[in-house]
C-alpha cells in the first residue's frame, strides 16, 4: 500500500509540475498577445509629402537640352508633376547611376511630354530605355502615446513599406510597382545614426539598435531598444526617421490605378515589445503622398486628400474667378491688366477616419521670383525681380494674421479661404474676427487675406484646414489673388505652394 501511495504521489507531482509549466510559461505568452492594445494619438508627419517623379525617356538627343518622355507604361506618363527647378537624374534601365554622373535642373515645361533643362547633355544621347527621375525625400516624425509599459530590454519595432525587389530598396532611387502593396519608400541610406528618439513621461533611455533594408519578402525594419528602466504607460514617444544627411525617398506613383491629385496611401506599423519579443502595443499609421501643385501643392493619411480644379467664372471667397486651375497648377497666364485683381481657386477635400482628426498646413517655397530666382527675405519685391507677398491693407497682413485686401494699390500674391462643405477652414474671407473687422473701413463682404508662409524666409507653415474628429468629404475653397503693378519687370514668375496633411489616429 505504501508503494502504491508513493507512486501515486510521484505521478500527482509530475502532472502538477507540467500543468504549472503550461500555466506559468505558455499561457502568459498567449495572454500577452491577446492583451496587446493600440497606441493613442499615433501619427506620422512627413517633412515633404510630394510623390517622387519617375518617367520613361522617349528621346534625348546628344548635346540637347530637350527631353521627350514616354507617354505610357511608367509611373509618370506626362510632365504634369515635373516643375521648373526640379533636379532630375537620367538613369539607365538598371537604375545604376545618373547619365554622365550628372544631375540636371528643369528649366521649363514645354508641354505634356516635353521639357527643357540645364546644363545640356554631353555628346552621348539618352536611350529609349532610360528613366527621368526627380526624387523627393522626407523625414518621418512618428509620434505615439504608450498604452502599456515598455520594460527594460523591451523595444520599439517599426515596419516601413519597401519595394518587393531585393537589392533595389536602398539604392537612392524612388520606387514604383503595380500596387501600393508591393511598393514603398526607398531607404535612402538611412542608418542608426540618422534616427533620433525623444520621450516625454519617462527617461530617454533608448538605443537605435538596427536598421534593416527591405527585401522581396520583407519591409524595412527599425529596432529601438529600451536600455535601462521601464517606460511607463502614458509616455509620449517621438521617433524621427531621417536627418539632414539621409532621408527616406518618397515613392513614385504606382503604375496601375493611380490618379493624379489623389494620394497613394501607405501603412507604417509601429509596435512595442517586451524582452521576449512579445507584442505589447501596436498601431498601423497611414501615410499619404501626392503630387505637388505649381503655385504648388503637396498633400499627405483612411486619409483621403484631393486637390481639384476650379473653372473660370466661379464664385469663390466672395470673388469671381478669371483663371481656370487644374489639380496641379494655378496658371495666371500673361498679365495684361496691371493694378487689377486676378482671381483663382482650387477645392481641397479631406476624408479621414482618424479618431483625433487631421490638419492641413500650407507654405510656399519662396515668393514668386522671375525665372524662379531666390527672393531673399520676406519683403523682396519688384526691385529684385520678385512679386512680393501681399501686405493687404492699412494694417499689414502676414502668414499668421489676415487683413482685408480691397485696394488695388496693394500688390502681390495672397490667399483666402471659404467653406464649401463642413466648417474646417482655419479662417474665412468674410471673417468678422480681429483683425478682419470693420476696423480700418473693412466689412464682412471684403476679401480677408493672408500671405503663404515663406520657407526661404524661415516662416512656419500655417494651418488652413483642420478638424478634431473624423470627417467625410470636408471641402474648402483655397482662393488665390494676384495683383501686379505697371512697373513689375517683364518675365516668367513662379513659386510652389505645398500642402501637408497629417491625420492623427
Amino acid at each position: 500500500m505504501m508503494k502504491k501511495f508513493f507512486y501515486r504521489s510521484i505521478l500527482f507531482l509530475f502532472i502538477f509540475s507540467q500543468a504549472a509549466i503550461i500555466y506559468l510559461n505558455i499561457i502568459p505568452r498567449f495572454t500577452s498577445k491577446l492583451d496587446s492594445a493600440g497606441f493613442t494619438n499615433a501619427s506620422d508627419t512627413l517633412s515633404n509629402g510630394r510623390l517622387s517623379y519617375r518617367a520613361g525617356v522617349a528621346t534625348g538627343a546628344a548635346s540637347s537640352s530637350l527631353v521627350t518622355i514616354d507617354s505610357s507604361g511608367n509611373a509618370d506618363n506626362d510632365t504634369d508633376h515635373l516643375f521648373p527647378k526640379d533636379v532630375v537624374c537620367y538613369s539607365g534601365s538598371l537604375l545604376d547611376g545618373c547619365h554622365n554622373n550628372t544631375t540636371y535642373t528643369v528649366a521649363n515645361i514645354v508641354d505634356t511630354t516635353n521639357f527643357n533643362f540645364t546644363p545640356s547633355l554631353d555628346a552621348v544621347a539618352l536611350s529609349a530605355n532610360d528613366y527621368v527621375i526627380a526624387s523627393q525625400s522626407a523625414t518621418h516624425t512618428i509620434a505615439f502615446t504608450l498604452a502599456s509599459e515598455v520594460p527594460t530590454a523591451g523595444d520599439i519595432y517599426i515596419t516601413i513599406p519597401a519595394l518587393d525587389t531585393t537589392g533595389k530598396t536602398n539604392d537612392y532611387f524612388p520606387d514604383t510597382n503595380s500596387s501600393i502593396a508591393t511598393n514603398g519608400f526607398d531607404l535612402g541610406g538611412v542608418g542608426t545614426g540618422d534616427i533620433s528618439v525623444a520621450s516625454s513621461g519617462c527617461a530617454n533611455n533608448w538605443t537605435v539598435a538596427s536598421v534593416t533594408a527591405g527585401t522581396a519578402s520583407a519591409d524595412h525594419l527599425v529596432q529601438i531598444n529600451r536600455s535601462t528602466n521601464a517606460c511607463v504607460a502614458g509616455s509620449i514617444i517621438t521617433v524621427t526617421v531621417g536627418d539632414a544627411s539621409n532621408k527616406l525617398i518618397n515613392p513614385a506613383p504606382i503604375s496601375t490605378g493611380h490618379t493624379q491629385g489623389a494620394a497613394d496611401v501607405y501603412t507604417i506599423n509601429v509596435k512595442t515589445r517586451d524582452g521576449s519579443d512579445n507584442t505589447l502595443d501596436q498601431s498601423n499609421i497611414k501615410v499619404a503622398v501626392i503630387e505637388g501643385v505649381l503655385v504648388s501643392a503637396t498633400v499627405q493619411e483612411t486619409l483621403s486628400v484631393t486637390i481639384a480644379a476650379v473653372s473660370t467664372s466661379t464664385s469663390a471667397c466672395g470673388a469671381t474667378t478669371d483663371v481656370t486651375t487644374t489639380a496641379t497648377s494655378v496658371p495666371w497666364g500673361t498679365i495684361t491688366s496691371f493694378g487689377a485683381f486676378k482671381e483663382a481657386a482650387q477645392t481641397v477635400t479631406v476624408s479621414t477616419n482618424a479618431d483625433a482628426g487631421y490638419v492641413v498646413k500650407a507654405e510656399e517655397n519662396d515668393q514668386m521670383g522671375k525665372d524662379g530666382i531666390a527672393c531673399t527675405g520676406a519683403t523682396a519685391g519688384e526691385s529684385v525681380n520678385c512679386i512680393q507677398d501681399t501686405l493687404c491693407g492699412t494694417v499689414s497682413c502676414s502668414e499668421t494674421a489676415g487683413y482685408y485686401w480691397t485696394s488695388t494699390a496693394k500688390y502681390g500674391l495672397g490667399f483666402s479661404l471659404a467653406n464649401v462643405s463642413g466648417t474646417d477652414a482655419s479662417f474665412l474671407y468674410d471673417s468678422t474676427s480681429e483683425p478682419c473687422t470693420t476696423t480700418g473701413g473693412g466689412t464682412s463682404t471684403n476679401f480677408c487675406a493672408r500671405q503663404f508662409a515663406d520657407q526661404e524666409a524661415t516662416e512656419t507653415k500655417q494651418t488652413i484646414m483642420s478638424n478634431a474628429a473624423p470627417v467625410a468629404s470636408s471641402q474648402i475653397y483655397l482662393c488665390y489673388r494676384l495683383n501686379v503693378s505697371t512697373t513689375q519687370p517683364a518675365g516668367y514668375y513662379f513659386n510652389k505652394v505645398q500642402l501637408t496633411a497629417t491625420a492623427t489616429f
